[in-house]
């Protein structure tokens, strides 16, 4: 029998140090009681020995009243009351506790509603069903707690007396909790902002500005990928981004999305990889993988982009938040990399089509996220990293002749179960930068490119691709032209006459 107690007093915990002494609760004494091998929730719980109760984005620190009852129980109890849902714990827990301990864990109160979560949790997770009756009486219970969690969409479950409001199925369901951050981002309606910042414009101008947007944001798509732009695979591209929330998203459209972005390729395998992929740099010397990302084994890659566009069908039809939804079928799509080359560009589309289906963007409008991700494309490679690192260490691979990698050990769990709220706050924060910059900044450039152009008409009669070209200049030297402007492509004007159009555009 284990003689170790679940509250143990703990400093360090897998190189994450407590900034409180005190005891390890809930998932954080679950996790180091029965040594599960998964990733550390974002935050771990510690029960201070002095009277203090704060959090900050490592740790929940709570006073000595709060502490559990010593015991599997005692914990998930706490876990589900203080900390939400993590699957991925739960998931790992249940592969190691018994089947009697749990039942005769929902036995001993089996009306509690906490351990009717439990119980609903257990049975949706190992798809075993208990030998416990159905209940008959008793109010239901929502599964997620909203004020931890963003929920979905309630199924009742009678068995239980729950209201299962998890976002995802079995197959495919990251969480995101609701931090100070992202409650005031949703606060904040940013759709309706987006619109009534633009509203004041003519739908021309709207119309232009929604235009080299579309095609600015392609272009940034090749570069995040470092990928030379060919016109044909730009235009090809652009007409694709154009087209987001109009089809429906399953695995066939998915295939023909790959195809698209690689354009006729003889070195590329289409469809879904048949071996596995990583992220990453090969040795110099051995050309051995250096990965930074291990993607999720070509086995399961199917059943979980099968859950992906499950949970996609299932939340598109519901209220929950478009950007929030950006994340899940987004980000999820990326860390399961479920193809051997075009996942990135094919992640970003999805971005874009989940704010166009949800009519976070209305029609003829497409939000140009690949262009303020190029722009913030150092945070965007770290939240990126923020998955792919914590769980390299959860992956047992070996290189392959080929100098791929070859997975060892079962991964499932880590593509279908994780947190996503840094991610959500990145790409919120993504969403507002774009709102309150990117899309005011190019409609205040055509409105100045319009008035220098009738300007330019007006005072010098000159061609458009001349416009074009002083415009971009003013535009790029901070309202001034360089010496070797002047004295090359400008040399048709005179000092004076040039002097003039730099002072017409300061007034600008």
């Amino acid at each position: 029998m284990n003689s170790k107690r679940f509250s143990e007093e703990i400093s360090v915990f897998r190189g994450r140090i407590s900034p409180e002494n005190g005891f390890c609760a809930g998932y954080f004494a679950l996790i180091r009681f029965y040594d599960l091998n998964v990733p550390l929730p974002d935050r771990l719980c510690v029960i201070s020995k002095k009277f203090k109760k704060y959090e900050n984005d490592d740790w929940l620190i709570f006073e000595p009243k709060y502490v559990p009852e010593d015991s599997l129980a005692g914990n998930l109890v706490f876990a589900l009351k203080y900390e939400g849902i993590d699957l991925s714990v739960l998931n790992s827990l249940f592969k190691v506790v018994s089947e009697d301990e749990i039942t005769g864990l929902v036995l001993n109160e089996p009306l509690g509603k906490y351990t009717r979560k439990i119980w609903f949790l257990y049975e949706w997770l190992t798809e075993r069903v208990l030998k416990i009756a159905d209940l008959k009486k008793g109010n239901f219970v929502d599964l997620i707690d909203e004020k931890l969690q963003f929920a979905g969409p309630v199924v009742k479950s009678s068995r239980h007396r729950i209201n299962n409001n998890l976002p995802g199925v079995r197959n495919f369901c990251p969480l995101i909790r609701k931090t100070k951050t992202l409650e005031k981002f949703v606060d904040e309606s940013l759709s309706d902002k987006l619109y009534d910042s633009i509203n004041s414009f003519s739908i021309d101008l709207i119309s232009r500005a929604a235009s080299f947007l579309l095609l600015k944001d392609t272009k940034a798509s090749f570069v995040i990928e470092k990928e030379s732009l060919p016109h044909n695979r730009i235009l090809r591209w652009s007409k694709v981004l154009g087209q987001a929330g109009k089809k429906e998203i399953n695995i066939g459209e998915l295939n023909n999305l790959q195809k698209l972005v690689i354009g006729d390729s003889k070195f590329t395998k289409f469809g879904f990889r048949t071996e596995e992929g990583f992220v990453g740099e090969h040795d110099r010397d051995s050309g051995e993988p250096i990965p930074v990302h291990i993607s999720a084994k070509q086995q399961d890659i199917e059943l979980l982009i099968d859950g992906l566009l499950e949970t996609y069908k299932k939340l598109a039809k519901s209220d929950f938040d478009a950007v929030l939804l950006s994340t899940v079928i987004g980000f999820g799509f990326v860390f399961i990399h479920p193809f051997a080359d075009g996942n990135g560009r094919i992640h970003r589309f999805l971005i874009n089509d989940v704010l166009a289906r949800k009519g976070f963007v209305k029609d003829k409008y497409i939000f140009p996220i690949s262009t303020v991700l190029l722009e913030r494309i150092s945070e965007y490679r770290k939240i990126l990293e923020n998955y792919s690192l914590v769980r390299l260490e959860f992956v047992d691979w070996i290189p392959t002749s080929d100098n791929n990698v070859e997975v060892l050990n079962d991964t499932l769990d880590l593509y279908r179960y994780f947190d996503a709220t840094k991610q959500a706050e990145f790409l919120y924060s993504c969403v507002k930068y774009t709102i309150e910059n990117i899309l005011p900044d190019e409609i205040e450039y055509l409105k100045r490119y319009d008035l220098m152009k009738k300007y330019l008409n007006d005072r010098f009669d000159i061609p458009d691709k001349l416009i074009n070209l002083i415009v971009r200049f003013l535009e790029q030297n901070n309202g001034k032209f360089s010496e070797r402007e002047k004295n090359k492509e400008l040399k048709e004007f005179s000092d004076e006459e040039l002097n003039e159009i730099e002072e017409e555009y300061s007034q600008y």
